[in-house]
């Protein structure tokens, strides 16, 4: 390569052009090698590199629409199915129906997945996955554990927020048994005195996991000191915002599919400003109706506040033993099919 010579007169000149020339562009300042192998610190013109549009991928939103059509079983009302923006790519609904069975290890007495031991328990779960499939085969069914992780308390507890969050490793041996059957973990909060927020936030560990999801029951979240169980309590949209938010923002960070979100309720009051409720791609919303009794008083409590108020999906509750008492017979899941829209996620307790 040959080498450059100046007279001083030209060379001073040349670096005064160039002096002239970043000052003029709001240049910064650079080390450059030059040809005596000293380094000199000159200012030039930097171009800002242009930035790239970061490419999301998307859906097959032609299958989507199909799928949510069929789930609104036809409806004419133009409720159902609920306009809301696309999931990620990832998204469990509206692809797979989730049968979920619902309890804590330290209670026979909050549900199946307490009351029987894990092999009897595991077992009677796949039962209910395959009656499911044979009702429905456009749909895939696929298994669930839903665990309550905070749990509601009559006493205050330390805290004195009337509830109790359980230890890390019974959450542990839940997603053991979980993965032992390929199947969906949720963890499910009751604040009591506490909030969705500050409960959340404590399972961030676990909900960063790809199978981990969240359930929240306004039953237990009491907002004027009442005791829990003494009346049933409420959460507003705010407070189910807070859950989205969380689960959101823990999609983003840790490039996650979408996370399904649980929202227990069987009366009015138990969800208020319901059309506040914001719809994200990153978290898919699930009304499940709650509530034991008879037949007839369910498919009302389904009509009254999962189908007249529209969120996003819905689910369904059955109770082994207080919707088969006092001359009760649980509802098939043909008959649960005949709902509107179709429930895509039903829980056994």
């Amino acid at each position: 390569m040959k080498k450059a010579f100046y007279t001083f007169p030209s060379l001073m000149l040349f670096i005064s052009m160039l002096f002239c020339a970043s000052s003029c562009n709001n240049g910064k300042f650079q080390e450059s090698i030059i040809d005596n192998g000293k380094k000199e610190t000159i200012k030039e013109t930097i171009k800002p590199i242009p930035t790239q549009e970061k490419k999301v991928p998307i859906i097959d939103t032609i299958d989507y629409n199909k799928r949510m059509l069929a789930l609104s079983n036809n409806d004419t009302t133009g409720k159902w199915p609920v306009k809301t923006p696309y999931p990620l790519p990832g998204a469990i609904l509206p692809y797979n129906r989730i049968v979920a069975y619902y309890g804590n290890l330290y209670s026979k007495r909050m549900g199946i997945l307490g009351e029987l031991p894990k092999d009897e328990m595991l077992k009677k779960l796949h039962y209910e996955v395959a009656k499911w499939q044979a009702a429905d085969t456009t749909i895939k069914v696929i298994p669930a554990l839903h665990y309550i992780a905070v749990t509601a308390q009559i006493l205050p507890g330390k805290a004195k927020l009337h509830r109790m969050r359980m230890p890390f490793k019974q959450i542990d041996i839940i997603i053991k048994w979980a993965k032992s059957i390929n199947a969906l973990v949720f963890l499910d909060v009751q604040v009591g005195h506490s909030n969705i927020h500050d409960e959340v936030a404590k399972l961030e560990p676990y909900l960063k996991l790809p199978n981990v999801h969240l359930g929240i029951d306004p039953e237990y979240s009491l907002k004027n000191g009442e005791i829990p169980g003494t009346k049933i309590g409420t959460f507003n949209s705010d407070d189910i915002n807070d859950a989205i938010e969380i689960l959101a923002n823990l999609v983003q960070k840790n490039n996650l599919p979408p996370k399904v979100l649980v929202v227990h309720r069987f009366t009015q009051g138990m969800v208020t400003n319901y059309k506040n409720i914001k719809i994200v791609p990153e978290v898919q919303v699930v009304m499940d109706m709650d509530g034991f009794g008879d037949k007839v008083f369910k498919k009302s409590s389904y009509l009254s506040y999962i189908y007249r108020e529209p969120v996003q999906f819905t689910g369904y509750k059955l109770f082994y033993k207080n919707d088969n008492r006092n001359n009760l017979i649980m509802s098939t899941p043909e008959e649960i099919l005949k709902l509107t829209p179709k429930p895509i996620y039903i829980q056994y307790q």
